[in-house]
């Protein structure tokens, strides 16, 4: 602590556990202020991961997936995940397999920008499947 004093510096105990505690002598406030520049430099680079969704119906037509097909090709460009769902109303549950033969469609034309993380899964009155861009 006398040589801590001496340099105007804290005396800080890295391990309180060991046998003796070790310390070390340092400006804890310089060293508080570069690791919260660290983390801060580290978050900054971390990639923040998008969802979009894309909902179709059973029976969806050529013109409407074409459309939306794009917008699922302009997402993966873009380098978000996508969701694409169908959604069964009423009684539509009864054409789970055109839902099914809808999203395996669409993951063979996305094939080249994005690949399938999870195939299409029936939970509920909604059939889901995710794609992920290709880096």
């Amino acid at each position: 602590m006398r040589i801590a004093d001496t340099q105007g510096l804290d005396l800080v105990e890295i391990s309180p556990n060991a046998e003796p505690p070790v310390c070390k002598v340092m400006d804890y406030k310089k060293f508080l202020y570069e690791q919260k520049k660290r983390d801060k430099a580290l978050k900054s680079k971390a990639t923040k991961v998008t969802i979009k969704e894309i909902r179709f119906g059973p029976q969806t037509d050529d013109h409407d997936y074409a459309f939306k097909r794009k917008h699922a090709e302009k997402f993966l460009k873009e380098g978000a995940k996508l969701k694409a769902f169908v959604f069964f109303k009423g009684r539509s549950i009864i054409f789970k397999e055109q839902g099914q033969i809808l999203l395996l469609r669409l993951a063979q034309d996305l094939e080249e920008l994005g690949k399938v993380e999870q195939m299409p899964r029936l939970e509920g009155k909604r059939m889901t499947m995710f794609i992920a861009p290709k880096k």
